[in-house]
């Protein structure tokens, strides 16, 4: 059965991922960051573990990308909620009974084997959501 298993990340769109991470690693103390270059949404990003979850630092790295049209009309701030999901296919299945608006009807899958899909903000009270299925661990 489908479930919210937790709150995966929540996602800030910054303009200097390094003035970002002064703040958020260097001042608040959060653990140092694994950052990555995602030319597929051409942006790049900085996870910062935050006990169960993480914060995602996320800065365009174009300006014809979604996140940095964001970034234009709104500035800097909260982008989304993820949340990690067991059973993204009977998520989405059952979003779609109560027609709520999603962005990618159909899971996209990362490098890593994850699965995600997107709620469009309309349908969830304005805040974009991220549905995240994490891979099998392998053995």
């Amino acid at each position: 059965m489908p479930s919210v298993l937790r709150i995966h990340h929540i996602a800030l769109v910054v303009h200097d991922l390094d003035d970002a991470l002064a703040f958020w690693r260097d001042t608040l103390g959060l653990a140092a960051p694994s950052i990555e270059h995602i030319p597929e949404q051409q942006s790049e990003i900085a996870f910062l573990p935050l006990g169960e979850s993480e914060l995602e630092l996320v800065r365009p790295t174009t300006t014809e990308s979604g996140v940095a049209r964001f970034l234009a009309k709104r500035g800097p701030g909260m982008h989304h909620v993820c949340l990690e999901v067991a059973d993204l296919d009977g998520m989405l299945a059952r979003l779609r009974e109560r027609d709520v608006r999603l962005i990618n009807p159909e899971p996209l899958t990362g490098e890593d084997g994850r699965r995600m899909a997107f709620i469009h903000p309309e349908s969830a009270f304005g805040v974009l959501v991220e549905l995240y299925e994490l891979p099998a661990p392998a053995g």
